[in-house]
């Protein structure tokens, strides 16, 4: 898929880097993104696969937004509140970039649905708040065949993988089990950093330029300004992926 001429000036800074040039921005140009969740994570993942020139991002979320969401939920404003966050979400991002395709998805992920709205994306972006739709999620990454980067956030602290089963383990494998829901703290700025990083796995893999954190769980502690990375296996015993 070629570039316009306002495409290639858009994209000239990050051309330049090694590697990258016309042919790998083409690549991102033909790609398909699902996210899931327009919130706080949703936010700075969509916001930036968008100014890199993802061609189509799909995202989806049922619920709308209230003043309790501002503080990190930069997709939406104080004059968007009762208005469907993916709806929300696309009228910022196509503002952001009229030069691509947003779909805006508003069913709720059940496990009746999720491979249909998941679609012929390339990769899965899970931004989502509970541990329930992440398997479902994770459950149609491994049907599908392609990746997932998780990516989860509390207080000032948070978490990210990339996965891409039989390659690497799965979420269940991670996580045996989901967490109790709960109402968890939350500054705007850690959704910010692992969204970001979020943002980032998904431009790698597709344009190919750089590696991705398969088989790793970073954990970022905000209060500490500290990174860490754990490595994580397969179970062979996993309900999801054993076997795989």
């Amino acid at each position: 898929m070629a570039l316009s001429e306002d495409e290639q000036k858009r994209y000239t800074r990050q051309m330049m880097m090694d590697g990258w040039g016309e042919s790998t921005q083409e690549k991102l140009k033909a790609s398909t993104v699902f996210i899931a969740g327009a919130g706080g994570l949703g936010s700075p993942v969509s916001i930036y696969l968008a100014v890199a020139g993802i061609g189509h991002i799909a995202i989806c979320d049922f619920d709308s937004p209230d003043l309790s969401n501002l503080n990190r939920q930069i997709l939406h404003d104080h004059t968007r509140i009762g208005i469907n966050k993916a709806v929300s979400a696309k009228m910022t991002l196509e503002k952001l970039n009229p030069d691509i395709k947003i779909t805006a998805i508003t069913d709720k992920i059940v496990e009746d649905n999720v491979d249909k709205l998941v679609g012929d994306a390339d990769i899965i972006l899970d931004c989502m708040d509970n541990f329930p739709t992440r398997f479902l999620l994770n459950g149609c990454a491994v049907r599908k065949h392609i990746p997932m980067v998780y990516g989860s956030i509390w207080g000032m602290d948070g978490r990210l993988s990339f996965i891409h089963s039989p390659e690497t383990p799965c979420l269940r494998c991670i996580f045996e089990e989901a967490p109790p829901k709960e109402v968890f703290p939350v500054l705007g700025a850690t959704p910010a950093v692992i969204g970001s990083l979020q943002a980032l796995e998904a431009i790698k893999y597709l344009t190919g330029i750089g590696s991705n954190i398969k088989g790793k769980l970073l954990v970022w502690e905000g209060g500490k300004t500290d990174f860490r990375t754990f490595t994580v296996k397969k179970d062979p015993d996993c309900p999801v992926c054993g076997g795989k």
